[in-house]
């Protein structure tokens, strides 16, 4: 379901509470997810998981911020950032990364300012 945020006026597909997905999921500009995710995730843009969402796949995206679980590798072309709320366990690949305090981080990380 795409949505408009009030204050920029762009618009970003989102799913919703209670909502699940069994598949792959390709989005060519920003997603949030605050419901479950049973596959891939690819975006062009920004995925924002929020504090009841949850991934059993791989990420690719350009910008990320985890607020929820993620059991999967994430590649974040620019940067990640794991709020205090979030359990990820897999594999990072990104350019920057933000590790907030209680944040939980089960695997190994990668940075590089080239392409992941």
């Amino acid at each position: 379901m795409a949505k408009t945020n009030q204050a920029t006026g762009l618009t970003h597909n989102a799913l919703e509470i209670e909502t699940v997905i069994v598949g792959n999921i390709t989005a060519p500009k920003d997603l949030r997810i605050d419901g479950t995710v049973q596959g891939d995730v690819v975006c062009a843009g920004k995925v924002v998981l929020g504090k009841t969402g949850s991934i059993v796949g791989n990420i690719q995206c350009s910008t990320a911020e985890i607020a929820g679980k993620v059991t999967g590798n994430i590649s974040a072309q620019q940067s990640l950032t794991l709020k205090s709320s979030s359990l990820f366990e897999g594999d990072i690949q990104t350019a920057s990364l933000v590790i907030e305090p209680g944040a939980s981080l089960n695997g190994k990380c990668k940075m590089s300012r080239e392409n992941p």
